[in-house]
């Protein structure tokens, strides 16, 4: 029986690996990628030979099922993702669930602890982060509403992820629904542009709008 290694990378710059992740990845028999090309970038700059292959959101159960074969066959398999841990709004966490519903306790499933854009918002935010929620993205039309009606209720700080293209309209809704409270907003963390904008609602979303240039990139924001 093979191992499977659930493994974080960079979520931006390069560097933000462990020793451990490399050696990893150089002594399994396969990576498993959200996207083959953003991996590449990574195994090249570390000189790491190891094959890959796609996982994401999309994989069929066919692929799955080839997946855990590999692993029946004795393979040991890492799983990464774009960007940051897998399982954390990420597809990783089905696979992580089939193998566990397929194989129970017969097989060992390895943490390879990283980077996280969540751990590195909430490291920087300076709020009280002893409680907080995390809410990964928010609907991209259904439900949106009803998603940030839900944060009223909490009295502790609510994070999500957002996409650039749809971070003003996202804003526009928190300053109609949610107009008291005040933001703290990373993008581009840990590479060359990095940026974390803070304020009111009115604020930030004036911000943005002023300076368009600036809405590009993986963005986390934190509502408190």
């Amino acid at each position: 029986m093979g191992k499977l290694y659930i493994l974080g990378t960079p979520i931006g710059n390069l560097e933000d690996i462990t020793f451990r992740a490399i050696k990893t990845l150089k002594e399994v028999d396969l990576i498993l990628c959200e996207d083959t090309r953003q991996t590449k970038k990574i195994l090249s700059h570390y000189e790491i030979p190891t094959r890959t292959e796609s996982y994401h959101h999309h994989s069929s159960p066919e692929k799955v099922e080839k997946i855990i074969k590999l692993l029946e066959d004795g393979l040991n398999i890492a799983l990464v993702s774009d960007a940051g841990t897998p399982g954390i709004s990420d597809p990783g966490g089905k696979l992580v669930e089939a193998v566990l519903e397929k194989f129970e306790k017969e097989i060992k499933i390895i943490p390879i602890p990283g980077p996280s854009a969540l751990a590195t918002i909430v490291s920087v935010s300076g709020l009280p982060t002893d409680k907080f929620i995390f809410l990964g993205f928010p609907p991209h039309k259904k439900g949106k509403n009803k998603f940030f009606e839900q944060i009223k209720s909490f009295d502790f700080p609510a994070i999500y992820y957002e996409s650039p293209h749809r971070l003003l309209k996202n804003l526009e809704l928190v300053k109609e629904i949610l107009p008291e409270k005040k933001i703290v907003l990373g993008r581009e963390l840990t590479k060359i542009f990095e940026e974390v904008v803070r304020g009111s609602v009115d604020e930030v979303l004036e911000y943005f709008k002023n300076n368009k240039d600036k809405v590009r990139g993986e963005i986390v924001i934190i509502l408190y």
